[in-house]
């Protein structure tokens, strides 16, 4: 029973009974603050680095065993590891930044930090999630005086997918600003539903169509 209800169902008692109803969320409220208190302590440590060290550590943790967690299962289902990377992988992976962009498009006046939150996090994952993966690799293959290659597979059908759907993203985006709508995010309601929709539509599109090409049935290049 939530604590709402239990107030609710509290009008009618007298004022004795209303007070205790209160004083029963007295120590809650006491654990409440004591936890905040104790999470801003955890934040100054070091500056907040301490912090913020461990996090990057929990989430390279986390982002392996999703990793080999949805490999073992595309092995199970005889899925290639292409489309495991893209539908499974890359699911796992962005639904934190899904809802860091609806909790940025609900708090903030503009729609800068949530559709900045969703380009930096791409960014971060092909310039910086790439780039330090094949450093390190390129760098004990030398070491072990081997050449580092990574056959391409179907990588330029895909970025090429890709980028053509985020160019139809941003034409969205941009004919958002017109007065009829007044902004990239919200808007009217009729409006908002058909923007949504046919961005996930794009998604569904760019699995289907990758997919097919990963299994052969669309000739890639």
């Amino acid at each position: 029973m939530n604590n709402l209800a239990f107030l609710a169902m509290s009008r009618d008692l007298n004022d004795s009974n209303v007070k205790l109803t209160f004083d029963m969320h007295a120590p809650l409220k006491k654990t409440t603050k004591q936890s905040y208190r104790s999470h801003d302590l955890i934040l100054k440590i070091a500056g907040g680095y301490l912090c913020f060290v461990v996090s990057i550590c929990a989430i390279g943790v986390v982002t392996a065993i999703i990793g080999d967690v949805a490999g073992h299962f595309g092995c199970t289902l005889g899925i290639k590891d292409a489309v495991t990377a893209i539908c499974f992988v890359a699911l796992g992976t962005s639904i934190p930044d899904t809802f860091a962009s609806k909790v940025a498009a609900i708090q903030d006046k503009y729609a800068d930090a949530s559709v900045g939150n969703v380009t930096g996090s791409n960014a971060v994952n092909v310039f910086l999630g790439i780039g330090v993966a094949w450093t390190v690799a390129a760098i004990y293959h030398e070491a072990q005086g081997q050449v580092f290659a990574v056959e391409p597979g179907t990588l330029a059908f895909s970025v090429t997918l890709f980028c053509s759907e985020a160019l139809i993203a941003i034409v969205v985006l941009m004919l958002r600003r017109s007065k009829t709508v007044g902004g990239e995010l919200g808007g009217p309601v009729t409006i908002k539903y058909i923007s949504g929709f046919f961005l996930f539509s794009l998604w569904l599109i760019y699995l289907i169509v990758s997919s097919l090409e990963a299994y052969g049935v669309i000739k890639g290049f």
